[in-house]
């Protein structure tokens, strides 16, 4: 069989253009560029022990193979997951369209138009069906969003409970199992004391700021918690609500009956539970916490021209501005699942999603009553999908797995004469009549006929005090696309209001944004991997177990370590788990007083803030002239803190996109002091094939599979963030309640799945796989490559701000616009706008530094787009020269009005003094590919002092003053 090598289908330069791209950086080949920019202490000896890469074809039979060893069983475990029906319209539209799916977070707002829609209905269908006004654009999963409850309301605590220390938080033992164990590693650093119990037995006392509850629980019941509610305000106790999202078309919602946050999942929204996520956690709460609400807040705002127009808020940026200070380190989200579960309550809307609800819960009524027939009692009193069963005396709870099982069925075996019970809109009437034959056989029962009578016979099993009587979902976006046509061209019309990947290059520095290979996200849609519950016996689970193992085998040998944990499902929740892990470690040899964690001036604002959700104090060392890491000033702050010196966090290549010369003489530095080395992974891409951290000397390091490893961003999630450690490190990966996974002496859950978000990676194995070692080497190889041709092209026109010792840069490069603020009055955010007349997603801006882009171009792009993104850069610069030279005026001039819509361009009035064409079409082959954003400049100071975020009637958005 002939072999079509990925590496080409991956890589974007033909090895024809190499050798002019060489010419003009100045180097006779690719591995004289690699040899003056990687310093020769910290180079491989050896090549990736890692076998050849396969074809597509090759590749994709391997992974059925695997996937076939996955056992697709009838899972009625529930505890927070459940089968689920993704409408094909938003299957095929949405979870399998780049145009969704390799768009990046939405921090340029003007071309980001559609995602943000699309996000603010997910808020808004939040906000509706928990009864509270703010809601963010999604969190990580249900037992994350339950931490970060927690952690706000413990930060937001009234003056009084402050000054009495009050630091008690009450955990309701009808929690969710894995949330439980989430909550205990979330509050242990932060000195929150955790309080277990039944709600009804709840006191009080001074000390206790929050509490968190179920709703329903995970017996299913269905509790009235108003009186706990009020009492718990009387003692000036702030309440969270864990609840099903479903449920709540039908319940009561808790902001109704007092609850400050309310939290939970919207898995069951049409997203697959793929064997444990990504899904999008949500995350709502009351007036009083819009200022704290962690995570991104999509807001509404208006443009330039007095335009409606969409944003993130600014606390979304918070952990990179306050750093330190910082209440919350989420960076990543869950936007292309928010996105997927706020069209999936569009599609069915309010009357759509309430008979979903309702059918599932008429279908647990009759198993229920069925059970009771043959002496199985159902402990609810009240329950919505859920019920718990005692068990007749004698039953042999062995037996019944095993017919269950022989069914090809998961139950919930609570204890040794209790079941648990969940059902979902999948379960049909044959799936009861199973159900019930199940029982029936377990118990030596003849095989009863069942009837189904009308619905109409039946009453609710509610409360009546918790039957939802409030509307949901009455905003038009939820009431009109319920047909497959409406819906389909609301999805077009939604992407082609951003720019994705398959539009153009997007060149954002630290981020990564390479090819996701069609080959490599086919298994998104396969049921072998999506419907998978993350908590089926593990032989149920082999594909997935076999797939884990050989992707960690991999991993360990690209980054040089002992083993990894696919827990962390961000890269900052990564930051947060390394850092846990170290500090187990350290507490195991009775150094548990270590707490100072160094972290260079330039690092990414997550680094910090998950030092402090670690429990860490934060001291910055500074950067030296040339963006280095002061080795002098590293030396005496590792010194004067040697006794309790924790950790340092270091970047390498580093932020500054340079391979730092003393990256060896920081390890010795620390190690010499006691402390440990974290490395963020947000660079790996310049190391893989190359170098490495084990090879470096780190003892832990986070990976982006979402950046190096080919996971797309969705718009801003799903990441994935998983660690690797040392050897000595790895008796402490985490654990989890319900499934073996982690060390022996593992930390607590650092997310609510065992794997993470399990269904995702199967797209990192399929990079790996199709490119194999020599392939994964040759694109770090290119990466480089591309980036200093950029360089050598680019800075004839603009200040390169960094560079290593042979005046290389390493995958990224930051271009310095400060001067242009002094000369022509454009600010480097001015760039950026006008890059959107071009068609180009901009580079990341006034990071690390002020005043900067940093760009990145990866190994995907091909030499055409690069040489495109040169032309814009030179003929902005040029633009800007116009400006200095008086020819253009300073306030008025085609970039401080950028970006140019179509409406304005189009229009009958054109009030500015240079030309349409000039504007809209400054180089020629943008006739042929014109993209429009579809806003100019959006008024972010509009849209934080007047804070919406939810849809409302586009009317009532603009101030008519």
């Amino acid at each position: 069989m002939i072999t079509r090598n990925f590496i080409n289908r991956h890589n974007g330069p033909r090895k024809s253009e190499h050798e002019g791209m060489l010419k003009k950086i100045g180097v006779s080949s690719v591995d004289e560029l690699i040899e003056q920019t990687i310093p020769a202490s910290i180079r491989m000896k050896k090549p990736l022990n890692l076998p050849e890469g396969i074809n597509e074809y090759e590749y994709l039979n391997h992974l059925k193979e695997l996937a076939s060893k996955n056992k697709i069983f009838k899972s009625y475990i529930g505890l927070g997951y459940y089968n689920t029906i993704t409408p094909g319209v938003i299957q095929r539209n949405v979870l399998e369209n780049a145009g969704w799916y390799t768009a990046y977070t939405p921090y340029q707002a003007e071309i980001s138009q559609g995602r943000l829609e699309a996000l603010l209905s997910f808020q808004t269908m939040v906000s509706d069906l928990t009864g509270l006004p703010i809601a963010n654009a999604s969190l990580l999963d249900e037992a994350t969003a339950a931490a970060e409850a927690m952690i706000m309301m413990f930060n937001a605590r009234p003056r009084a409970l402050v000054k009495r220390e009050a630091n008690k938080f009450f955990v309701s033992e009808n929690l969710f199992p894995q949330t439980i164990e989430v909550l205990k590693n979330r509050s242990n650093p932060l000195g929150i004391e955790l309080i277990f119990g039944k709600h009804e037995d709840c006191t009080f006392d001074e000390k206790v700021f929050g509490a968190i509850i179920q709703y329903p629980d995970q017996s299913g019941e269905i509790i009235d918690y108003k009186s706990f509610v009020n009492n718990a305000h009387n003692a000036e106790v702030s309440v969270a609500v864990a609840a099903d999202i479903l449920s709540l078309t039908l319940l009561t919602p808790p902001g109704e009956w007092g609850a400050d946050v309310v939290v939970g999942s919207t898995q069951r929204f049409g997203v697959p539970m793929g064997y444990g996520g990504p899904h999008a956690g949500y995350f709502a709460t009351s007036e009083k916490y819009k200022r704290n609400i962690p995570g991104r807040i999509i807001g509404v705002s208006m443009d330039k021209n007095g335009n409606p127009a969409l944003r993130m808020a600014l606390q979304t940026r918070e952990q990179h501005i306050k750093r330190e200070r910082a209440t919350s380190n989420i960076c990543t989200a869950q936007a292309l699942l928010a996105s997927m579960a706020g069209f999936y309550a569009a599609y069915h809307g309010p009357e759509g999603l309430k008979e979903i609800a309702s059918d599932i819960h008429l279908l647990t009524q009759q198993l229920s009553a069925e059970l009771s027939k043959i002496g199985c009692k159902a402990l609810n009193s009240y329950y919505f999908d859920t019920i718990s069963i005692q068990l007749p005396e004698g039953t042999d709870i062995s037996k019944l797995r095993q017919i269950a099982e022989k069914h090809h069925i998961n139950l919930r075996f609570i204890n040794a004469t209790q079941i648990g019970i969940s059902l979902d809109e999948t379960t049909s009437d044959q799936d009861i009549k199973t159900l019930i034959n199940v029982f029936e056989e377990t118990l030596d029962k003849p095989k009863s006929d069942i009837q189904f009578p009308a619905n109409t016979e039946f009453q609710f099993n509610i409360p009546p005090t918790l039957v939802r009587k409030s509307e949901y979902l009455t905003h038009p976006v939820f009431n009109t696309y319920h047909s497959e046509t409406e819906m389909m061209r609301y999805l077009k019309l939604l992407e082609n209001r951003d720019l994705a990947l398959n539009r153009s290059m997007i060149p954002l520095g630290s981020c990564t944004m390479k090819l996701n290979a069609a080959a490599e996200m086919f298994s998104l849609s396969w049921p072998e991997f999506g419907a998978i519950h993350p908590f089926v016996p593990l032989d149920q689970a082999s594909g997935y177990t076999e797939l884990i193992k050989n992707l960690e085998k991999d991993l360990c040998e690209i980054t040089g370590f002992d083993a990894m944990s696919f827990q962390p499902n961000s890269g900052a929740s990564g930051e947060y788990t390394g850092l846990m892990v170290i500090r187990e470690y350290q507490k195991s040899k009775g150094e548990g007083h270590r707490n100072i964690c160094l972290i260079p001036a330039s690092a990414h604002g997550t680094n910090p803030a998950s030092s402090v959700m670690a429990g860490m104090k934060v001291v910055v060392v500074k950067c030296d002239d040339q963006g280095n890491i002061d080795l002098v000033d590293l030396k005496e702050k590792a010194e004067q803190h040697k006794e309790n010196l924790a950790a340092i966090m270091v970047t390498y290549p580093s932020t500054h996109g340079v391979y730092e010369e003393g990256i060896l003489e920081v390890m010795d530095i620390i190690h010499s002091n006691g402390g440990q080395v974290y490395m963020d992974g947000a660079n790996m891409n310049a190391q893989v094939g190359l170098t490495n951290p084990g090879l470096i000397g780190a003892d832990v390091c986070h990976l982006n599979l979402h950046k190096t490893f080919a996971i797309p961003h969705g718009g801003g999630g799903p990441g994935v963030g998983p660690i690797g450690v040392a050897k000595h490190l790895t008796p402490f990966l985490p654990k989890h309640p319900l499934v073996k996974t982690g060390g022996d002496k593992g930390i607590d859950p650092v997310a609510a799945s065992p794997f993470g978000s399990s269904m995702i990676l199967p797209i990192s194995y399929g990079y790996i796989k199709l490119l194999g070692g020599a392939g994964l080497t040759e694109a770090t190889k290119i990466a480089i490559l591309n980036a200093n041709y950029l360089k050598s092209q680019l800075k004839k026109h603009y200040s390169i701000l960094y560079s290593g010792k042979n005046d290389r840069v390493a995958h990224e490069m930051i271009l310095d616009c400060n001067i242009f603020h002094k000369t022509a009055d454009v600010t480097v955010s001015e760039i950026a706008k006008r890059l959107m007349d071009y068609g180009f997603h901009a580079p990341t801006v006034a990071f690390p530094v002020h005043g900067t882009l940093m760009v990145e171009p990866t190994e995907s792009e091909p030499l055409a787009e690069l040489d495109r993104f040169i032309e814009a850069m030179v003929l902005i610069r040029e633009e800007i020269k116009e400006i200095e030279e008086g020819k253009a005026d300073k306030l008025n001039n085609v970039i401080k009005n950028a970006p140019h819509t179509i409406q304005m361009t189009a229009g009958s009035k054109w009030d500015f003094p240079y030309t349409r064409e000039k504007a809209a079409f400054p180089v020629e082959f943008k006739i042929v590919d014109k993209y429009w954003s579809p806003v100019t400049k959006v008024d972010d100071a509009y849209g934080d002092r007047n804070l919406v975020c939810s849809c409302v009637p586009i009317e009532d958005y603009i101030d008519p003053s």
